[in-house]
Order: structure tokens, then sequence, then C-alpha cells
């Protein structure tokens, strides 16, 4: 990255008043002080933001449209925008699998990684795509679903009886995993892939802002930023030129997901042909949810348009409801697992309505430099505010039949890592014992003999989702801590 230029004082006189005109010229205060160089990165800091619109998107933050005193109409998707892993019938699995397959084997399937945290709630301080979860192999979360992409461009090869199939990846960073994620790859031979086929591209930044409206400065010569949520993959993909590489490729169809789900089928052809055949803008993966009072988002349908509700927002009499139609199963049990497919032509038109999109606010202690002293001050409550959108924000600009839900195997599909070892739940220990318990589960259903009591590692090279292991039958798995090959 070239080093940012000293700016000519013409182009400071020029910033300086659309910041004075934002009255947020407070950014400027040390300007004086500063070196050369730091006063280039400055500049350049600034220049990446438009403070009057970070002043607009701000006041609606914190000042959210008040609803008409309505309570919101909340329903389940309509049956037509819903289907599902548990009781669909084989013939249309084995239809959406076989669609998705020649989807892919024609080189029209892109995978988008959401990969911006660091894994600082595990102890660790790399992005959380590097973290080892114990299997035997010890492969981190990148190389599985590493291989994961090979694997499936191998099974789109072999089925088109083509030699090579390509699905490109693009992996979104934020700013402090960048560098790091870039160097675990080219450490790593890109796991396999093609180097030109792994896009690693950043989401953006925005300011943070005061409990009085002001933009932070971190220290004499540099704003506060914070990433800008996982909803800034929309603004990123076209700041990245990502949609343009795309385009250049003929992708049609996206799968996004985010890095630390362990069980994520990447790239998967029964979702790409179950959202190719309804033709759908966008789709998302649910789980079951486990009961009434589990704490997950949900997906439904609101005043007749897609969204996502959090579980606090639901009264707990209306979250305890059965569906009529199956007794015992809960009427809103479509839990939210941040797992999507999008059209091609739907992400070509991210320009005309991102600016739409709400941002949220999270209150949060933020470091900053004393306008008086220019000391950085660490404060002990929260100081101001961090502005981030939700990737999901964009389900109500759809109408409901541009819109699908596909019901998954909670065991197969979904194992977030999200708490350090030790605590049971979403930590390292659970992802490991989540992928060991499916390896034995497929072994079993190809005939294999599982001894082991904690499951076997199926590497994702010698079967994506269960096929290919006819050879294991009749064989007795004993060893714990065997990968079988």
């Amino acid at each position: 990255m070239a080093t940012p230029q000293e700016p000519t004082p013409e182009q400071v006189s020029e910033l300086k008043a659309k910041y004075t005109n934002a009255a947020q010229d407070q950014v400027f205060t040390f300007w004086d002080q500063l070196s050369g160089s730091e006063k280039a990165s400055l500049y350049q800091q600034l220049s990446g933001f438009d403070p009057l619109y970070i002043n607009t998107i701000t006041a609606k933050a914190l000042a959210p449209v008040a609803d008409d005193g309505k309570k919101a109409s909340l329903e389940p998707l309509p049956d037509s925008a819903l289907a599902s892993i548990l009781d669909s019938k084989p013939q249309d699995i084995d239809r959406w699998y076989e669609a998705g397959l020649d989807l892919i084997a024609a080189n029209k399937v892109a995978v988008v990684l959401m990969a911006g945290g660091q894994g600082t709630r595990l102890g660790s301080s790399a992005p959380k795509g590097c973290f080892d979860i114990g299997l035997p192999s010890h492969k981190s979360l990148f190389q599985i679903q590493a291989e994961r992409i090979r694997k499936v461009e191998q099974l789109a090869a072999k089925k088109a009886g083509v030699s090579k199939v390509t699905v490109p990846w693009y992996v979104m960073t934020s700013g402090p995993t960048r560098g790091p994620t870039e160097q675990f790859f080219k450490e790593n031979g890109y796991f396999g892939l093609q180097p030109e086929n792994v896009v690693i591209f950043e989401q953006g930044v925005l300011p943070c802002i005061s409990n009085d409206g002001k933009i932070l400065l971190e220290a004499k010569g540099r704003v506060a930023v914070a990433p800008d949520g996982n909803g800034g993959i929309y603004n990123a993909l076209v700041e990245a030129q990502v949609l343009d590489d795309m385009k250049k490729r003929g992708i049609e169809h996206i799968h996004a997901y985010c890095v630390d789900n362990c069980l994520v089928k990447v790239a998967d052809p029964v979702f790409i042909g179950f959202s190719a055949e309804l033709n759908v803008d966008i789709a998302t993966k649910v789980v079951r949810k486990r009961n009434a009072t589990e704490s997950v988002g949900l997906i439904v349908c609101k005043n007749g348009k897609p969204d996502v509700v959090e579980y606090s927002e639901i009264d707990p009499d209306v979250a305890a409801e059965e569906d009529p139609k199956q007794p015992g199963v809960l009427k809103f049990r479509a839990a939210n697992i941040v797992n999507h497919y999008y059209s091609f032509r739907f992400l070509e038109s991210i320009p005309e309505w991102s600016k739409n999109l709400p941002h949220h606010v999270a209150r949060k202690k933020i470091p900053y430099a004393d306008l008086q002293s220019g000391e950085t001050v660490k404060p002990s409550k929260p100081n101001g505010i961090k502005l981030e959108q939700f990737v999901f924000d964009v389900f109500p600009l759809l109408e409901l039949s541009k819109f699908a839900s596909l019901e998954v195997r909670r065991e197969d599909e979904f194992s977030p890592l999200k708490n350090a070892a030790g605590t049971g739940e979403d930590d390292p220990d659970t992802s490991r014992r989540d992928i060991m318990s499916q390896g034995a589960r497929w072994l079993k259903e190809a005939g294999a003999i599982v001894e082991s009591s904690e499951g076997v590692e199926v590497p994702p090279l010698t079967s994506y989702a269960g096929e290919g292991l006819e050879t294991s039958a009749g064989k007795v798995i004993s060893d714990n801590t065997v990968t079988i090959s």
C-alpha cells in the first residue's frame, strides 16, 4: 500500500471546510502539532468520510422512527417460501443437489465469507478463521472451509465430466484481520486453492461518535473508528470491486456465511439448487429453534415482508405457540444462522439501496484523545457509540416472492464458535465434538462399525456431506483420533 502524501494547503482548507460545515471540525484540533506523515495519514482517513452523512446516520440511529403504535404483524414465512431438509421428499433434495452441482460445474457459483472477527473471546489475537478447534488433524476453520470448496469443485467436475471447476472464494476481513489473514493463507499455500481464486478484501469502518454526536479522535492524528458491522458486506462488495470480479467471471449465485460455523456446507449444492429453482434474490438457511425460550433471532414475515426479529421482541406467549399443522412443533421456529444465498442480479443493485439501510447503535467504552491535552483517555464507562449495520436489514426490501428459507439439521450444519474453551456452549470443545459426531454418523450410515466414543474426523476432501464412504462398510473404527483418508 502506497504511503499517503502530505496534502497541499488548498486540499487541507477544502477538507476543513467540509468538516466545519458539519460542525465536526474538532478533528483538526491538533493539526498544527502533527508531523508531515501524521498529517498525510489523518488527511487520508478524514477524506474517506462524508461528515454530513455521518451526522445523518448518527441522528437516525439515535432517534429511530417510532412506529405508529400498532403491534407488528408477525407470521411465519408462507409455505411457498419454505422448505425443510427434515421433511422434504428425498427426490426434491436430490433434484436441488443435482441442479446446484450443475451450476457449480458451469462456474456460476461464488462464496463470500464474513471473517472480520478476531478470536479475542477465544484467548487469541489472530483472526478467528485461523483458530484450531482441536481436531486430530489440527486444521483451522479456514482450512476446513477451503477443503470443502475444493471437494465441491471436484464433485461438480466429476458430474459434468470436466477437468476443472472454480468456485471463487471472497474473504471479507476487517482492518485488524486483513494482514494476518493474507499472511495465513500465503503461509498455508491457500490450502490447495489457486491464489487468484481467493480474493481477500476489507469491510469498511465508520468513525466512533461521542455521546454528544461528535466524531472522536483516538489520538491527535487519528480518528477512532470501528468496523461497520456484518451489514457492511454490501458496501464492501462494491468498494472492493468484488462485484466487478464476479461479473467478469459470470457468477450468478452467491453463498455467504460466517467463519465461526465449523459445520458450514460451503457452496452447498442443495441450497444453491433450491434457491435457483425458486428464482429468489435472497434465501436463508435456518435451524429449528430448540425451545420457546432459546435466545435466537427468528426469520419471519413481519408486516408482510421477510425480516428477522430478536427473541426479546416476541411476546413469550406468541413464542410458545405451536404450529397448527404440526402439533408439538413451534409456530415460530426458524432460527437465523447468518447463512445466506444471493442472486448476482440483486447484489448488482446494492448502490441503489445501500445508503437507505438503517444503522444500529452499540454503546461502548471508546478510548479518545482529550481535546485539551491531547492525551488518550481510557474511559471507565460507555462514552460513545459505534454504528453498525446488520446483514439481514436488507430482507424487508424484498417482496415475499423473492425470498425463501431452507430449514436444515442443526447437528449437520450449525455449530458456532463464540466462547472460550470450557464454557460448554459454542466453544472449541463443542465445535470439535460436533464435527467428530458428524463423521461418526456418516461412517455408521455407510456401514462402518464405530467404536470410538469421541467420534471420527472425516476430512472434507474425503467426503463433503457423507458421500463416498462406501469402502468403510464393515470396517471397525476404534481409535478416537483416527482420520479416515
